[in-house]
């Protein structure tokens, strides 16, 4: 009689620690899930992502220029200071910010700007303007009195085309005048009669 009652009081045991087992099974391959999705060629399943970020680049070079040598730096980086931007298929990115240091030979600063799409608002069209990135500012030469870089603002999206073209100059003076890159539209229609309106 007591044997029985004992007997009883064990199974309710092993039956809360079976099921105790078999959810932690079950918990155990949902949990395993979400990496399928991960490798799975649906980018669409993970839409709540936030905003994209754009890598952070850094050029570095050293120029003769007006007699001396000089050492140029740009750096890029996302700022989440700024609006957001969108690419053509709507996903949201950081805009960047780019900073342009140029320091003399004996390690003093001859320029040390921050430049932000903003910057270039006068040469932007009002879809830039809106949703598009500042991509890049990019040391070109030094020319005359001047140090020519080329700058873009355009889709985030790194794989597509769609950007404005600019020029940015620094003057020995240390002023700064940016206009749109005319030369590169006109070097396109010159020799490429296959190339349609741009």
């Amino acid at each position: 009689m007591h044997h029985s009652h004992h007997q009883s009081f064990m199974k309710p045991k092993k039956i809360v620690l079976i099921s105790f087992l078999a959810a932690c099974l079950l918990t155990g391959c949902r949990e395993k899930q979400p990496t399928n999705v991960i490798i799975a060629p649906k980018p669409v399943a993970e839409k709540p992502q936030g905003p994209q970020r754009m890598e952070e680049t850094n050029q570095k070079a050293t120029v003769a220029w007006i007699g001396k040598n000089y050492t140029i730096e740009v750096k890029r980086a996302p700022a989440d200071s700024l609006p957001k931007v969108k690419d053509e298929s709507g996903k949201v990115y950081y805009d960047n910010l780019i900073r342009v240091r140029v320091t003399r030979e004996d390690g003093s600063e001859f320029f040390n700007r921050v430049f932000s799409k903003r910057s270039f608002n006068d040469c932007l069209d009002d879809n830039s303007r809106q949703n598009g990135a500042l991509l890049g500012i990019v040391f070109v030469e030094a020319q005359g009195d001047n140090l020519v870089f080329g700058a873009s603002v355009g889709s985030p999206d790194a794989l597509s085309d769609e950007y404005i073209p600019m020029v940015l100059t620094i003057t020995r003076m240390g002023d700064v005048a940016i206009r749109k890159d005319t030369e590169l539209d006109s070097a396109r229609h010159d020799g490429s009669a296959d190339e349609e309106g741009v």
